[in-house]
C-alpha cells in the first residue's frame, strides 16, 4: 500500500470513532497546554527578574561591613566576634579605588529619618552619595529637575513614590521640606523605579549628599564613615575576579583575615545569576510535574489503540489476505496514535498559550502600574511541544501496532466481536 492511502486508512478510522477520539485527545491537550503554559509563563517570570535586577547593574560591586559565615547563625564583625555594625572608612574608599579595573568608588551614608512638608510628616530612607561620581551610577531617569552635582548642599532628589503618593499635595521641584530638622530644597524627581537600587535609593525615599545625610539620620555615623561603599567596574565579566581582588585589598587594609573579615563584597550580576537559576529550576520542576499529564494521555492512546485493535481484527486479516505486510500493518496504527498526539499537541498549544497570557495579564494587574510580566512564548517551544506530543502519540502506539502485526491472517479473518 502506499503511504497515503495507509493514512487515509488511518484518518477514516479515527473520523468513525469521533468520541472516543476526542476523550483521547484531550488527554493530550490537556498535558501540552500545561507544560507550554507553564514554560512560557516562566520564561516571562526569568525576562522580567532580569528586567527588574537590570537596574542594579552587572558592572556593580557593594562592599557592606559586618560578614556572613555559613552555618554561623548570622553577621559577626572581626577580631574576636566585635560588632557587626562596624562601619567601613575614608580608608577603605581609597584602598578599593587603587584596584585595577575599578572605575568609580561611592562611599554611601544609609539610613532613616523624617520628612515633614507643612504639617505632615512621615518616616523615609536617607540615601547620602558622593556627588562627584553618583552620576555614574544612577541609572533611574528623572521625571523631573536635575541629578545631584559636586558642591550641591541643602538639596535633594526624591523618589517618585514620595513625590506622588505620600502627601496630600504632590512634591514638586524647588519645594522646601524639611528632614531630619534641617530644611532641604528638591531639585529632581525620579521616575518609578520599582524600588530598586538602581537609583541609589528606593521610591519612598531621598537622595543627598553624604554630609548632610549624616546629619539627618537617626545612626550615628562619623564624617570619614560609610553604612555601604558602592562601586563600579569596567568589565561586567570580570565582577566575580575583581570581587576577589578588593576582598585581598581590604583585609590587610582593616588588619583583618579570611577568619576574621568584618566586610561583605558582593557584585550584583553574582545576585543576578542565583536568582535566574532559581527561577529556571522551579520552571522546570514544574514543566516536570506538568509533563506527567502527557503519560497520562500516552496511556488513554495506548487504550484506545489496543480496543482498535480488537475491533479491526477482520479488518487486519483481510489486509493481509490482500497482500498487506506486518510493517504496512503497523503504519496504519502508528499513524493513527500519531494523529491523536497531533491534533492533541495543535489544540493544546493553542489552549497553553491563551492561558499563558490569560495568567500574564492577571500578574500584571497584580504587579500594578510599571509591571514587566508577561509570557513568552517563543518558536521553539511551540515546535518542541508539538513534537513531543506526536513522538508521545506514535509511542504510545507502538505495543498496539505490533499486536497487530502479529495476527495471523486466517485467525483475524475467523475472528467473532
Amino acid at each position: 500500500m502506499k503511504i497515503f492511502d495507509i493514512f487515509r486508512l488511518s484518518l477514516s478510522h479515527v473520523k468513525k470513532s469521533k468520541m472516543r477520539s476526542w476523550l483521547t485527545i484531550i488527554g493530550i491537550v490537556i498535558g501540552v497546554a500545561a507544560v507550554v503554559a507553564i514554560i512560557s509563563i516562566g520564561q516571562g517570570m526569568q525576562a522580567s527578574v532580569q528586567a527588574r535586577l537590570g537596574s542594579l547593574g552587572a558592572d556593580l560591586i557593594t562592599v557592606t561591613p559586618g560578614f556572613s559565615r555559613a552555618g554561623g547563625g548570622g553577621f559577626e564583625g572581626g577580631r574576636g566576634g566585635g560588632s557587626a555594625t562596624i562601619n567601613l572608612t575614608d580608608r577603605d574608599v581609597n584602598a578599593i579605588k587603587q584596584v585595577p579595573g575599578v572605575l568609580y568608588v561611592d562611599g554611601m551614608v544609609s539610613g532613616s529619618s523624617d520628612i515633614r512638608v507643612g504639617t505632615e510628616k512621615t518616616s523615609l530612607s536617607v540615601t547620602g552619595v558622593d556627588t562627584t561620581v553618583w552620576r555614574s551610577f544612577v541609572t533611574t531617569q528623572l521625571e523631573s529637575g536635575r541629578y545631584l552635582q559636586p558642591g550641591d548642599s541643602n538639596v535633594v532628589v526624591v523618589g517618585n513614590s514620595l513625590a506622588h503618593g505620600t502627601f496630600l499635595q504632590d512634591l514638586t521641584l524647588n519645594k522646601p521640606v524639611t528632614i531630619g530638622g534641617k530644611s532641604f530644597k528638591i531639585v529632581g524627581i525620579l521616575v518609578s523605579s520599582g524600588g530598586g537600587f538602581g537609583g541609589g535609593g528606593t521610591d519612598n525615599g531621598v537622595i543627598m549628599p553624604a554630609d548632610y545625610a549624616r546629619e539627618v539620620i537617626t545612626t550615628n555615623v562619623s564624617r570619614n564613615q560609610f553604612t555601604s561603599i558602592q562601586v563600579k567596574i569596567s568589565d561586567p565579566s570580570m565582577a566575580s575576579q575583581l570581587t576577589q581582588a578588593i576582598t585581598n585589598k581590604l583585609l590587610p587594609e582593616r588588619h583583618v583575615n579570611p577568619r576574621t573579615q568584618d566586610f561583605t563584597v558582593t557584585a550584583f550580576a553574582t545576585i543576578q545569576q542565583q536568582i535566574t537559576s532559581v527561577v529556571q529550576t522551579i520552571s522546570l520542576f514544574l514543566a516536570a510535574i506538568a509533563a506527567v499529564s502527557l503519560l497520562v494521555g500516552a496511556v488513554g492512546i495506548a487504550n484506545t489503540m489496543f480496543m482498535s485493535v480488537m475491533e479491526r481484527t477482520r479488518q487486519i486479516g483481510l489486509l493481509k489476505a490482500l497482500g498487506a505486510t506486518d510493517n504496512e500493518v503497523m503504519e496504519v496504527f502508528l499513524i493513527e496514535s500519531g494523529l491523536f498526539g497531533f491534533v492533541g499537541g495543535l489544540i493544546g498549544i493553542i489552549s497553553g498559550v491563551l492561558i499563558s497570557v490569560i495568567i500574564s495579564e492577571v500578574g500584571l494587574r497584580a504587579l500594578g502600574p510599571g509591571g514587566t510580566m508577561s509570557a513568552v512564548v517563543t518558536p521553539q517551544l511551540l515546535i518542541f511541544a508539538l513534537a513531543f506530543s506526536i513522538f508521545v502519540g506514535v509511542i504510545s502506539g507502538v505495543a498496539p501496532a505490533r499486536s497487530a502485526a502479529k495476527m495471523n491472517p486466517v485467525d483475524a479473518l475467523r475472528f467473532e466481536q
